[in-house]
């Protein structure tokens, strides 16, 4: 618990140096305008320069600070064991300050939430803690980064119990709680206790009016449909162009929507404060153009590889969907007086309920952003709405599209896997092998031929210090019997524990493109005690096969 709330305040830390590093960068490409005449045609030269950078650092430094940031905090619980690396903090601040400061169409909530989770993960390797703490602790920090810049403790909690780990067990809520708590505070102490979108308070004036929410929650899910689909495309078109041309070409097609609509530009959350409130009057095509634009450059903005968040955006399209419908409805409308910004409330939570398929965190981020609690039938009606046709219209949601790109397996929780029954270290095999990094790749190669293997562990000091295969050993050119095991093998290689599942083995093996996974001791994580191999996965199927077939004739005799 102290570990979490220590995580917590280095989260929020963390996102209060993003927040103001969005708005230097920001200072600065307007500061830059100004000086050269301050025309709108020059966002077709700084927004791509400044995407192309943040593509560049990332593609250079650690790919997975580019996007989104919440599917890779999922793939790194799911499949390599909780490590995110450290350096991934300050390249996501770079990177995400850069996208978001020259204009880029992107929230900061999911790159704060990759933050948290690379402080989480760093703090559980040092101490040296298991897989399962580990995972504990990364949902712990990216609650706290969700906490700090929404200034929502409640917001944050869900939405890491809810989206990142797929689950309200008991077993991560009180470091969760913690942290989530700890970000909130450090966030009010440094910036304040501003609520991120400030609303007059908006009651239910007519209960015929759920008709109306009804109706928004359909065009929610539709407006989630091509908001998913637009992510889809713009990821893989224009697939001919290079990693160095990519993020500019991308980038323009970003200019020119934004030259057009400025407002779709950067984070909108300045715009749709004032929808909330009701200061700008626009017509209702008008509201869904700028919805349809910032689909565009947010899609576009991603595809060039720009770093941000999803959540921001959605909330915009939602609100200028609710506004659209409720400015298109006023003239037909005699019942009851519509107020457009409830409309643009509701709307908000809708869009992102169906876009990320999360309306518990969708309703409590519109709840503790705006501090309205008046329109809670509205919300629920039109988040169920739009939740339940979004799962029949797209069967992914804007982050398991990334996971399922990045080949991570993606299993509905509830589909029941027969490997799910049986653990590592029921069907490994012993460590009859273990190589110094002093010996040479010939005297290795020798041995893996002798006992007909194509990997072994590396343990210096009786710490795991790589894995030599002979792929790696076939991958060099020099003198085999000079090279040294240590100059070949892959080193900091993703582990599993004794306890975990072999299903959830075989997704890491699968996800990470490998044939083997040195198994650590449950209660002891440095501590070696078998490799994983897939000739190992294949006898847990037959073990898993047998014990079913076992359940089936034990029941069969007994109902006899």
């Amino acid at each position: 618990m102290v570990v979490a709330a220590v995580i917590g305040v280095g989260a929020g830390l963390g996102a209060v140096v993003l927040i103001k590093s969005i708005e230097l960068v920001t200072s600065g490409v307007e500061q830059l305008h100004s000086l050269v005449g301050g025309a709108p045609f020059w966002v077709f030269l700084t927004l791509p320069a400044g995407i192309w950078v943040a593509a560049m650092l990332t593609d250079r430094f650690g790919p997975e600070a580019a996007g989104h940031g919440v599917p890779q905090i999922i793939a790194a619980i799911r499949v390599r064991g909780g490590r995110i690396p450290m350096r991934i903090a300050p390249l996501k601040i770079a990177a995400t300050a850069i996208t978001i400061g020259v204009g880029g169409s992107a929230g900061r909530e999911g790159p704060i939430a990759q933050i948290g989770a690379a402080i989480g993960s760093a703090t559980s390797r040092r101490l040296g803690l298991s897989e399962p703490v580990a995972r504990s602790l990364i949902a712990a920090g990216a609650a706290a980064g969700i906490s700090a810049t929404f200034n929502a403790p409640l917001a944050g909690l869900l939405f890491s119990l809810e989206v990142v780990l797929g689950s309200f067990s008991a077993a991560h809520l009180s470091t969760v709680v913690i942290a989530s708590l700890a970000g909130a505070v450090v966030s009010r102490t440094l910036i304040g206790e501003t609520l991120t979108f400030s609303v007059p308070a908006y009651p239910l004036t007519s209960a015929w009016e759920l008709l109306l929410y009804g109706l928004l929650g359909i065009a929610a899910a539709g407006a989630a449909y091509v908001f998913l689909r637009q992510l889809a495309w713009w990821e893989r078109t224009p697939g001919r162009f290079s990693k160095r041309t990519r993020p500019v070409i991308v980038a323009l097609a970003v200019a020119a929507v934004g030259y057009l609509g400025p407002e779709a530009l950067g984070t909108g959350q300045e715009f749709i404060g004032k929808l909330l409130r009701n200061e700008i009057t626009l017509a209702w095509g008008l509201l869904l153009m700028l919805a349809l634009a910032k689909t565009v450059t947010t899609s576009a903005t991603f595809g060039a590889r720009g770093s941000g968040g999803v959540l921001m955006p959605s909330l915009f399209i939602g609100a200028t969907l609710g506004s659209a419908l409720a400015t298109l409805a006023t003239p037909y409308w005699t019942i009851s007086t519509l107020q457009v910004g409830a409309f643009a409330l509701v709307g908000m939570a809708a869009v992102f309920a169906a876009s990320a398929r999360a309306p518990l965190t969708a309703v409590m981020i519109v709840f503790e952003t705006t501090r309205d609690y008046g329109l809670v039938l509205p919300l629920m009606l039109a988040t169920l709405i739009a939740m339940v046709l979004a799962d029949r219209i797209h069967a992914m949601n804007v982050y398991t599209m990334v996971l399922a790109r990045l080949g991570v397996p993606l299993k509905s929780l509830d589909a029941t896997d027969l490997l799910d029954q049986v653990t590592v270290a029921e069907v490994i095999s012993p460590l009859n092998l273990v190589l110094d990094p002093s010996d040479t790749t010939a005297s290795a190669q020798a041995k893996l031929d002798h006992l007909r293997l194509h990997g072994a562990p590396v343990v210096e000091n009786g710490r795991l210090v790589g894995i030599l295969s002979m792929t790696d050993i076939q991958a060099s050119d020099e003198d085999h019997d000079r090279l040294t095991v240590r100059e070949a093998m892959t080193r900091n290689p993703m582990t599993v524990t004794a306890d975990l599942p072999v299903s959830e083995a075989m997704h890491r093996m699968s996800a990470l493109g490998v044939g083997r996974l040195p198994v650590m001791d449950s209660d002891h994580p440095t501590q070696l005690i078998g490799m994983f191999r897939r000739e190992d996965a294949v006898r847990a199927y037959h073990r898993a096969v047998d014990a079913a077939t076992h359940r089936q004739l034990t029941h069969a005799r007994s109902s006899v």
